[in-house]
């Protein structure tokens, strides 16, 4: 019996911890992750810019990973082939065992992930229509960004599972999210149109 192409695939989760493995000593640096994934280095950065989301940081820090969002969102826009990284941020040190930690607590979140996530339409992953997913990435970007409450929970889920049909290569799910990232858009902008109209009646009142 032939096996099936996903019995061959190597998931996100093998892809890191190789990845890990290849490299020796306690502190490792996102140069560690992004190199021996170059080809899969957006989905691997973009799944490193959703962790903070879901973890307790200060006050603020949606704005920060919010704008990281749109420069990684506009640089697949312009169509590089890898995301280009300030020296500073590739050099940094993370301790080896909190990454391998996070790998752990996060397994199962991943392995949910990866069965939703496989290779599909993988045409649309590539060069010209991978624009579109840079697009997407800058309207939800924005979004993360805004000083909106409770938000940064929902948008890291989003984000997260950006990530993986990046990596994955799951063009099917990616299209899903161009019309996600539209839609809230729509929605972002009635939103802040009947807020605005709803606090210039207020006024009117006093």
């Amino acid at each position: 019996m032939t096996p099936s192409p996903d019995a061959h695939r190597r998931t996100t989760t093998a892809l890191l911890r190789e990845a890990l493995n290849a490299q020796p000593g306690d502190d490792i640096t996102l140069d560690t992750l992004l190199v021996p994934l170059r080809t899969r280095a957006f989905g691997v950065l973009l799944l490193v810019l959703a962790i903070p989301n879901f973890i307790p940081v200060p006050i603020g820090i949606g704005g920060v990973m919010g704008v990281l969002v749109i420069v990684l969102g506009f640089q697949m826009l312009i169509g590089l082939d890898h995301p280009l990284v300030p020296a500073r941020l590739r050099r940094k040190t993370m301790r080896r065992a909190r990454v391998e930690a996070f790998l752990d607590r996060s397994a199962k979140v991943m392995h949910w992930l990866e069965r939703w996530c496989k290779p599909r339409l993988t045409g649309i992953t590539m060069r010209p229509w991978s624009s579109l997913s840079g697009l997407a990435l800058m309207i939800l970007g924005l979004l993360l960004s805004l000083p909106i409450p409770f938000t940064n929970y929902p948008f890291g889920v989003i984000l997260l599972a950006f990530a993986f049909a990046l990596i994955e290569r799951d063009g099917m799910l990616l299209v899903g999210f161009w019309v996600l990232s539209i839609v809230l858009l729509v929605l972002s902008l009635m939103f802040s149109h009947a807020l605005v109209h709803e606090m210039q009646h207020m006024l009117q009142l006093f």
